[in-house]
């Protein structure tokens, strides 16, 4: 570690010394470690306890693939912030290069891809067939999808902040509107049956993209 490399921040001395984040790192892939675990098992994720292991990974991709700075700000204006200690500084967490956490998020998911659709049950051509497993992975990489497409738009912009979603944004908007209330008015009436489960799977899908996209 730097010297005095959190002097002037507002938490001078971070959980076990080690960079900021660096504790929400280790829980973070602790949590992936798991599920991937269990996908890769083809287990059935029906008890309780399984369930709170996806919501838990669910919060944990939020965190690590969606912005959390209310403010905007240049690499100019947040060191001076930092030096002023009015904002922490930004560390690497586990002393790892920038953006780590999140190349092995993906990189494990991605394996698991590859994993559920070679020597997965069911199997057919290739494919995975009405597998629980395949539709957890497709909603996690639908989220994982639109956090992408945010990056690279934030990239291609230059990281400035848009004055308006535009057109685009607008349809994508209400495109996600349209579709999950259409699955969640049958949810209310007690008619889930009404809707084709790839419909249902769809919905959520594109809502989680809308979310990581955002």
């Amino acid at each position: 570690m730097e010297p005095n490399e959190f002097e002037g921040s507002p938490k001078t001395w971070p959980p076990l010394g080690m960079p900021t984040g660096s504790v929400r790192a280790i829980l973070g892939l602790l949590v992936v470690a798991v599920v991937v675990t269990k996908m890769a098992r083809f287990e059935d994720f029906q008890t309780d306890e399984d369930k709170l292991w996806i919501v838990t990974l669910l919060i944990t991709l939020t965190h690590y693939f969606t912005s959390r700075r209310f403010v905007a700000l240049s690499p100019e204006v947040r060191r001076q912030l930092e030096d002023d200690g009015v904002i922490d500084r930004e560390r690497h967490p586990l002393f790892l290069p920038r953006n780590s956490i999140r190349v092995i998020i993906i990189g494990a998911f991605s394996w698991l891809a590859y994993h559920v659709y070679t020597n997965g049950p069911e199997h057919e051509n290739g494919i995975l067939y009405g597998h629980h497993v395949a539709s957890l992975l497709g909603m996690m990489a639908s989220f994982l999808l639109g956090a992408i497409v945010r990056g690279i738009g934030n990239w291609w912009n230059g990281y400035r902040p848009q004055r308006s979603a535009g057109t685009w944004g607008d349809l994508k908007a209400l495109g996600v509107i349209l579709v999950l209330t259409l699955v969640a008015i049958p949810e209310f009436l007690g008619q889930q049956s009404v809707v084709p489960p790839i419909f249902f799977r769809v919905a959520l899908g594109f809502t989680l993209f809308y979310f990581g996209s955002r």
